[in-house]
């Protein structure tokens, strides 16, 4: 039973819904004003609250406001006959739960208020998590405590010590341009420029003048002699993303760079000189496109001084709890939000997915699982929303594939990614445990050390 308030002018509102709520269980108080309302919310402290946009004394949206504010803050569900785009934006932007229309639906309200309880409920349920509480850390940090991560703070430690040229390898998401910042910040010349180029975001003739710099005159619209990337990072870093998208002509000239360490601007002739870092990153691979002369022999060996492989979420996913602090109090600083809760089996789901997409799309998916959140609290069923909409197969891996392969495919992958724990898995993919074991049975899973 849960202490339910509606605030509403029209008593056939107020007597059908005392009615309806009252016999699934719940006390329901009684205001058609919003001073009234107010007094009820201060004195019963109900857990839900049914407020209409429009009352005699005041606007249903300043009534809102007000019990957010409160010290005690229940869920609010707003309701109106007036159904415009404006009302429901700024209600939900002040804070309500809900919003349902006039004339109201039984079976809608008693979904929309049974959620709102489930809500409060696991919120009650659910502790802090650790950490995220606190005063805002460095967004720049390498969070990992795998050991997969530990060899590569071990080469950042090497590597910053010296000028030499960093070759960063992975996939897409990984964190290479913050492992080529971390480096820079941790070297003797990080007070120097740190300068970043995407070698896939311009065509050629511009992506040269990016890199190199062109003299005035030196091309149509070349109104002004402008700087480099090369020239403007100076005595410090510059980080080449996409490297394996300069083009080859370009990759001609880079190396001659690098081999003497001088070069020209584009329609110029005075020979520039830089002592600048070089920290290249790719997610190809480049061994392959040097075989297939797509790219440079002789400048691939250049780049790759030290290689540093960064190992994609899948091989540390021991680091996803870790990683989840960080992105949730980072998140919360920028966003302004205040979500520090995860619902039971949040971490075993998200330590069973694939993550195609890496670290970026790790802290993506919490991006808008926290913009979802109607209070401090991630819960199971809005993660597994997000999940299950960006994680669907192609219509070609859909082909010929049954709904039962899938559903044996997807429980192993979930227990391998668990260690066959059948407890977790169970919790993460939302079934209960002798569900599982009767799957498991049905489809003759068995425990592999792969």
């Amino acid at each position: 039973m849960a202490k339910i308030l509606i605030i509403d002018d029209e008593p056939s509102i107020l007597e059908s819904l005392e009615m309806f709520l009252g016999e699934k269980g719940h006390q329901v108080f009684k205001a058609d004003t919003g001073k009234e309302g107010y007094a009820i919310v201060s004195r019963e402290m109900p857990e839900v609250v049914i407020l209409d946009i429009r009352l005699p004394d005041s606007n249903g949206l300043d009534v809102l406001s007000r019990i957010r504010e409160s010290r005690y803050s229940p869920k609010v569900i707003m309701m109106t006959a007036y159904q415009d785009m404006e009302t429901t934006i700024e209600a939900m932007k002040r804070g309500a739960y809900d919003y349902i229309h006039k004339p109201l639906d039984a079976e809608l309200v008693e979904k929309t208020v049974n959620s709102a309880l489930h809500v409060l409920q696991v919120d009650r349920d659910t502790p802090h998590v650790k950490e995220v509480e606190t005063l805002p850390r460095d967004k720049d940090v390498i969070i990992g405590k795998s050991d997969n991560m530990r060899r590569i703070f071990k080469m950042i430690g090497l590597v910053c010590q010296n000028r030499a040229t960093v070759l960063v390898q992975g996939e897409t998401g990984t964190g290479k341009e913050l492992i080529a910042r971390t480096i820079h910040r941790s070297c003797p010349f990080s007070n120097e420029p740190f300068v970043t180029l995407d070698c896939s975001a311009s065509v050629e003739t511009l992506l040269e003048s990016e890199l190199f710099g062109h003299e005035k005159g030196a091309f149509t619209g070349a109104v002004a002699t402008k700087r480099g990337k090369i020239e403007l990072a100076g005595k410090g870093t510059l980080f080449l993303d996409e490297l394996g998208e300069l083009p080859l002509r370009l990759q001609s000239k880079f190396l001659g760079f690098l081999q003497r360490r001088e070069f020209t601007r584009v329609g110029g002739h005075e020979i520039l000189q830089s002592r600048c870092r070089i920290i290249g990153a790719t997610n190809r691979d480049l061994t392959t496109m040097v075989q297939n002369k797509e790219f440079k022999e002789d400048l691939y060996y250049r780049l790759r001084v030290v290689t540093m492989q960064i190992p994609p979420l899948r091989e540390r996913l021991s680091d996803i709890p870790e990683l989840v602090k960080h992105f949730l109090q980072k998140i919360n600083d920028e966003l302004q939000t205040g979500v520090t809760k995860l619902q039971n089996g949040v971490i075993e789901r998200l330590m069973a997915h694939p993550w195609t997409g890496n670290v970026r799309e790790l802290e993506n998916c919490l991006v808008e699982v926290v913009v979802r959140a109607r209070g401090n609290v991630i819960l199971l069923e809005d993660l597994e929303a997000i999940l299950d909409t960006n994680s669907g197969l192609d219509s070609e891996g859909l082909f010929g594939y049954s709904l039962p392969s899938m559903e044996k495919e997807h429980i192993e992958k979930t227990l391998r990614h668990l260690g066959w724990n059948r407890t977790r898995a169970a919790q993460a993919m939302g079934i209960s445990l002798p569900t599982l074991r009767s799957k498991i049975k049905k489809y003759d899973i068995r425990e592999t050390s792969a």
